[in-house]
């Protein structure tokens, strides 16, 4: 006799949504959010992602392509060049004081309202600074700008969690990935080509037909939401968080700089104090701006540290790479930029193959093995020497960005698995947090592991051996994530990658 084919829980859920199936009364269903709709029309989930993916690619690319223009702008303003670095601290503080607040934002107005008052608050910035005649006007542009910006990387993650059904997450996350792996290695060779054949201003005038599109694909295509309870005010805890992560956003950068490591440590200092203040304030507090009780979760909890291991590496990556090419290698700019996209085109080709492999192989392993071999691929960077094939190169930063890629894609996705539907704005807005915060140590800890290996040899100018210490160090940063991903249940995510729990699975055969 035949028996009926037992069906995955993501299989029951879309037969749910589309009305095959009822739902029984008693039986515990995983939420799955229906896609947007306006009017009826169903939007394609790839159709979100994209438009999502081109503003994410717009804040990534600013954020990156300014400083090849630093030295340039520093000449027109009549400014030493190291007085620029203000430009670049004050988007930061914009984002750690405000990345927090987004969240609540979209709750009380709407992820579509402010997702597109994100992109128009980040053109306005971007037109602003390119009006810029001296360098305070610059360093209150740039303020304005990362406020966009700092709203636009939580609630675009919102707006796809809340606009794509389960089952289609991970597809989704892995075409959004896309632009915060391809801006910051493309950023540095725009950059250099604009300053070198056209004005310096070229750089921000760039993101307005980006943006323009951004803001009329949003209004047609993206559903408004809005959360059921809006959340009280924080004002305090708002304080707190911005000190805290400013405080540390800020020393981390400062670290990379010659002979400013008391005020950075004074920095960094400053933003654990506040930071333990709100951890106090947080426990006491109904609705804290940033909900620490999200940490309970397991898979919210391992993929935020599992994730923030292999961010730091990540964030070294662009840091020292481009560094090594051209004082290691005697590269120009251009030379070394067009080696650097290198991961940019291995990164594009791993949204076709992560939804097969983790429905084949399940979150625990891919996160594992293909950890592991991401890490790994950084380690090889710091054996490269001029000796090399620039075709040996390419291939092994191509393979870095690829299993990176699906790393984050890996993380970014299993992070939301258990989160209910009440909590995604506050979960999206810790998670994009600690993202921005271990990006930003990545670089610092680059830039100590080169000082240190400088300091060891005597050198003034960074050696080969001190870039092979320096990767070697990031390596094993993300190499520790393994512990964390191994604790994954083997079964998380199952619904999400379309595969059937293991039970399931071993009773269907």
């Amino acid at each position: 006799m035949l028996r009926p084919r037992r069906r995955g829980l993501a299989s029951i859920n879309a037969e749910i949504r589309d009305g095959i199936v009822p739902a029984a009364e008693g039986v515990a269903m995983t939420p799955t959010p229906p896609p947007s709709t306006d009017g009826g029309i169903v939007r394609n989930y790839r159709t979100v992602a994209l438009i999502i993916a081109c503003a994410l690619f717009m804040e990534q690319m600013d954020a990156t392509i300014l400083a090849t223009a630093l030295p340039t702008m520093a000449r027109d303003f009549h400014v030493p060049a190291t007085w620029l670095s203000s430009a670049l601290t004050s988007y930061l503080m914009a984002l750690a004081v405000f990345i927090p607040a987004s969240g609540r934002l979209a709750d009380r107005f709407g992820s579509k309202t402010v997702f597109r008052a994100a992109i128009i608050l980040f053109l306005v910035g971007s037109v602003l600074c390119g009006q810029s005649r001296n360098l305070p006007f610059l360093i209150a542009a740039r303020f304005i700008q990362g406020i966009g910006g700092a709203m636009m990387i939580p609630i675009g993650r919102l707006v796809l969690l809340r606009s794509v059904a389960k089952e289609d997450l991970v597809q989704a996350m892995s075409w959004l990935i896309i632009p915060a792996l391809i801006g910051p290695i493309i950023g540095p060779p725009l950059g250099g080509f604009i300053v070198t054949y056209l004005d310096w201003r070229w750089i921000f005038y760039l993101n307005l037909p980006v943006g323009i599109l951004g803001v009329v694909l949003v209004t047609k295509f993206i559903g408004q939401v809005r959360g059921d309870r809006p959340p009280r005010a924080d004002f305090l805890g708002f304080v707190l968080s911005g000190v805290s992560l400013g405080g540390l956003l800020f020393g981390f950068e400062t670290t990379s700089r010659s002979g400013e490591l008391p005020q950075a440590l004074a920095l960094i200092g400053m933003g654990v104090a506040a930071g333990a203040a709100y951890i106090w304030h947080a426990r006491r507090t109904p609705d804290p701006i940033l909900d620490l009780t999200l940490m309970r979760i397991p898979t919210f909890r391992l993929s935020v540290i599992g994730g923030s291991l292999t961010r730091i590496t990540q964030g070294a990556q662009p840091f020292l790479l481009p560094l090594m090419l051209q004082l290691g290698f005697g590269m120009s700019a251009a030379a070394s930029g067009s080696i650097t996209i290198a991961g940019a085109i291995g990164s594009l080709g791993m949204k076709w193959l992560a939804p097969a492999t983790l429905r084949r192989f399940g979150f625990r392993n891919s996160l594992i093995f293909n950890g592991l071999v991401a890490s790994a691929g950084y380690a090889v960077c710091g054996f490269f020497r001029p000796a090399w094939p620039v075709a040996a190169i390419f291939a092994v930063l191509a393979a870095c960005g690829f299993f990176m890629s699906f790393q984050f894609t890996a993380y970014n996705t299993i992070a939301y698995d258990e989160i209910p539907p009440e909590r995604m704005s506050q979960a999206t807005s810790f998670y994009a947090t600690f993202q921005q915060l271990m990006l930003s140590l990545g670089i610092c800890v680059g830039a100590v592991a080169l000082h240190i290996g400088m300091q060891i040899t005597g050198r003034t100018t960074p050696g080969f051996g001190d870039f092979t210490l320096a990767f070697w160090v990031v390596t094993a940063i993300s190499a520790l994530a393994t512990i964390w991903n191994a604790r994954f249940h083997p079964d998380a995510g199952a619904a999400l990658a379309g595969r059937a729990p293991i039970t399931e699975r071993e009773q269907a055969s």
